[in-house]
């Protein structure tokens, strides 16, 4: 046990002053420190007071039975204050146009514990601006405060150690190993959530929006059997722009880890934050009937009819439905179809198949869910199938028995679309609410952020409406 700001605080397994500090509601202001990273010291602003012992930084202060600890004495404000004057030096005052602006830890620390101009008057110096890291990520090395969290990134978590500290003293910069670029890293963009300041710019949201315009709403990544939470930003509908172009205020403007220690901690890859690639792709939403446009409910008429004259259908279940659709598809067709699980995706080329850390060589969020209801990948399909039941993407039509009618249940406008006999077009995640199962059972939740559009169905209230009147008939 140990003492801060005169109360009793019981450290549990916490190894150091700051990380007990945190634990137990005091707030003690840090910018090199994080979690799930190694210990360097080198911003000094996580300074507290230690009775008989003066001031010392607390992410590397060990706990010792029975010391007190004072995070904000007088001492302690000078001191942090002085440092953050120090830190600020050479710091440009471009906030306003500086996307880090509302999440900025020294913006915030400037306005706590200092608040005045910076005491000097003599000119800033001057640093590579825009330097590119990657084709991904550009540095401001003038916002550069050196905290080395994105060096350490690359040594500690993803492995790629591309990044490092180059030259000394007011010279110091970040530069990749030469020959090398963050494009080696799967995992680079991270670096951007983690730096503290603006210095780590996302290329694909530089410039698109402050994020008090912006919310986010909890989800998955669907890009692997991983199935990492994470958060789509998104507008907030009082901050809709009066744009000729209605998508701009609905589209997915960026993708950040949703911490969850049972999935992904607080990472996700590279693919995960191009998810706006896969759910904004052109969208089907016109019911057809032999390429054909015709209204919902004829085409469920024409598929239930389908349905109800085949004696040997098959359905190629889609391992990107959620648990509830799943379920839903097994409870009203399960007996009208022998069924199997397929991949929706496969990796692409260039594509990381699968590493040590997160990402996995299954390329679908919910393959265990289904395989749970279904059994495994599908096999040949027989040549006497009557009726074959596509749901999602991943199948070619040219390999499809000839004779068989076909009913492709999907989302995105692609040419199996026209060729079927009859196709349905379903909503997607962000239009709904459900749940993924990844491959270590874990169950994770996904919000819809997206309106549907008018046209297209959710397969959870599609597959009661397609079961024959009476229910699902039994097969022979």
């Amino acid at each position: 046990m140990i003492f801060i700001n005169g109360e009793a605080v019981d450290t549990g397994e916490h190894r150091t002053v700051l990380q007990a500090a945190l634990a137990n509601g005091f707030y003690v202001p840090h910018f090199c420190w994080h979690p799930e990273l190694s210990i360097v010291g080198n911003c000094r602003v996580c300074l507290v007071e230690q009775e008989g012992r003066g001031v010392g930084i607390a992410c590397n202060m060990p706990v010792v039975d029975g010391m007190r600890i004072e995070t904000d004495s007088e001492t302690v404000r000078a001191q942090r204050k002085a440092m953050l004057q120090f830190i600020l030096l050479n710091h440009p005052v471009d906030c306003g146009i500086c996307d880090k602006a509302g999440e900025c830890t020294l913006q915030d620390y400037h306005y706590a514990y200092n608040g005045e101009p910076a005491l000097s008057h003599d000119p800033k110096l001057k640093s590579t601006k825009l330097y590119p890291l990657s084709s991904r990520i550009l540095l401001d090395n003038e916002r550069c405060i050196l905290c080395s969290r994105c060096v350490r990134f690359t040594r500690e978590v993803s492995g790629s150690d591309v990044l490092g500290i180059e030259y000394r003293g007011d010279s110091a910069l970040v530069r990749p190993a030469e020959g090398r670029t963050l494009d080696d890293d799967p995992y680079s963009d991270n670096v951007i959530d983690i730096c503290p300041v603006g210095a780590l710019l996302s290329r694909s949201f530089l410039h698109q929006a402050r994020v008090w315009y912006l919310e986010a709403t909890p989800s998955v990544c669907p890009r692997c059997a991983r199935g990492c939470t994470v958060q789509l930003w998104h507008r907030k509908p009082e901050w809709h722009l009066k744009a000729l172009d209605p998508s701009r205020n609905t589209r997915i403007l960026r993708v950040t880890p949703l911490e969850n220690p049972r999935v992904n901690g607080p990472w996700i890859c590279n693919r995960g934050r191009d998810l706006g690639e896969v759910l904004e792709r052109p969208r089907a939403e016109q019911a057809l009937q032999k390429g054909a446009g015709v209204t919902m409910m004829e085409a469920i008429e024409a598929t239930r009819a389908l349905i109800a004259e085949s004696t040997r259908g098959i359905a190629l279940v889609s391992s990107w439905a959620s648990n509830e659709e799943v379920r839903a598809f097994q409870s009203a067709l399960g007996q009208s179809f022998t069924s199997f699980v397929k991949p929706d995706r496969l990796p692409e080329e260039g594509e990381m198949v699968e590493d040590e850390l997160l990402i996995r060589a299954d390329k679908n969020p919910n393959t265990r869910a289904a395989q749970a209801l279904f059994g495994s990948d599908a096999p040949e399909i027989p040549e006497d199938a009557d009726l074959i039941l596509v749901w999602g993407e991943g199948v070619d039509f040219a390999q499809l028995p000839r004779g068989a009618r076909i009913v492709f249940l999907g989302s995105w406008l692609l040419p199996e679309v026209g060729h079927a006999d009859v196709f349905i077009p379903l909503s997607i995640q962000t239009e709904r609410r459900g749940h993924y199962t990844n491959f270590e059972g874990v169950v994770s939740a996904f919000e819809p952020c997206q309106p549907r559009p008018e046209g297209v169905i959710d397969a959870e209230t599609l597959f009661p409406l397609l079961a024959a009147p009476g229910g699902a008939r039994g097969r022979a």
